[in-house]
């Protein structure tokens, strides 16, 4: 189990905005860093199980670079 003050710390460090966030305005930056955090964690913990949802994951077809500039070459052909 962790420890509620490490992970309340961890929270609050994250809640601390970063540029852009500020300049994009956050109702409630808590709970955000919450957010936030618990899907890093579940990633994290799960990688196998969460892999395929995110697009930053290695083996996703959307991550690669060959991907990215197949996207870009078929939407300019698209255009």
């Amino acid at each position: 189990m962790s420890d509620p003050s490490a992970d309340e710390s961890r929270i609050d460090t994250r809640a601390e905005l970063l540029p852009e966030e500020q300049e994009a305005g956050s109702a409630d930056p808590h709970a955000q860093a919450e957010a936030i955090l618990a899907e890093s964690d579940e990633r994290t913990n799960a990688p196998e199980e969460t892999r395929h949802d995110s697009v930053q994951t290695p083996d996703a077809p959307e991550a690669t670079p060959g991907h990215q500039a197949e996207a870009a070459a078929e939407a300019e052909r698209d255009s």
